[in-house]
């Protein structure tokens, strides 16, 4: 049978499907639960968001988010209830960005850690499923997972577009490692689990550095600044205009 005959045949296939059938060929958007086999066969639940336009026609941005201490574990879906998960919700339809949700389990986002490698492992893997935008990884997290931003950005800063860490901390001595990606630092002043010097001490440093970060700081604020941080509309627009 000729290309042209089994190409004719398949569209008049497809044509013969009722809509539902149609729709279920479609990509899945939305939050999606998924389940990662790393090299040793061990499992590991995260979510991820795809935008409700997704298309394989064009390249679409990422954002790697990493949740809060309060979020470890192994259910694979409590980090979507803090920080970035409430905003994709509310803003399901017309979020632009996919999101990585990854989960720690081991209490630690640092680069060297074993929950730092298995992010990044589940972004390759991403990567090669979906169509994504290498140019335009953005890397963002709250509290421990702010200390892990500033930490992958520190270890593989040509990986990122830009940086979002949101009441975290670094060291400032490496600050020069990173100092041209661009990055949004938000922070509380009223903070007692990280206190607000965390935040500041980076800022100067790549400031130091040459580089040129964005901070806000919110009078009054404790630890939960990251409701105001990514409930805040510049910030996406910011983030879309950043690419390498």
């Amino acid at each position: 049978m000729t290309l042209p005959r089994v190409a004719a045949l398949f569209g008049a296939a497809l044509l013969c499907l009722l809509p539902s059938q149609l729709r279920a060929l479609e990509p899945a958007t939305g939050l999606l639960d998924r389940t990662f086999t790393d090299a040793d066969g061990k499992e590991a639940k995260y979510v991820l968001f795809v935008p409700h336009d997704y298309t394989a026609n064009k390249p679409y941005p990422l954002v790697l988010f990493l949740h809060g201490a309060g979020e470890t574990g192994t259910d694979g879906k409590k980090q979507t209830y803090v920080g970035l998960g409430p905003v994709a919700r509310m803003q399901e339809k017309n979020y632009p960005f996919f999101i990585l949700f990854p989960q720690s389990q081991e209490r630690s986002w640092q680069a060297d850690s074993k929950d730092g490698r298995r992010a990044l492992d589940l972004l390759a893997a991403v990567q090669k499923e979906y169509k994504i935008d290498d140019k335009r990884l953005y890397l963002s997290g709250l509290s421990m997972g702010g200390f892990g931003t500033w930490s992958l950005a520190q270890k593989y800063p040509d990986r990122w577009a830009a940086i979002v860490p949101v009441c975290g901390g670094g060291d400032p001595e490496q600050a020069k490692a990173f100092k041209d990606v661009p990055c949004w630092v938000f922070q509380g002043d009223a903070d007692t689990a990280v206190t607000v010097d965390h935040s500041r001490k980076m800022v100067e440093a790549l400031k130091a550095a040459g580089g040129q970060p964005q901070y806000t700081e919110y009078a009054g604020i404790g630890h939960n600044s990251w409701e105001m941080a990514y409930n805040t509309p510049e910030l996406y627009e910011w983030l879309l205009k950043q690419h390498k």
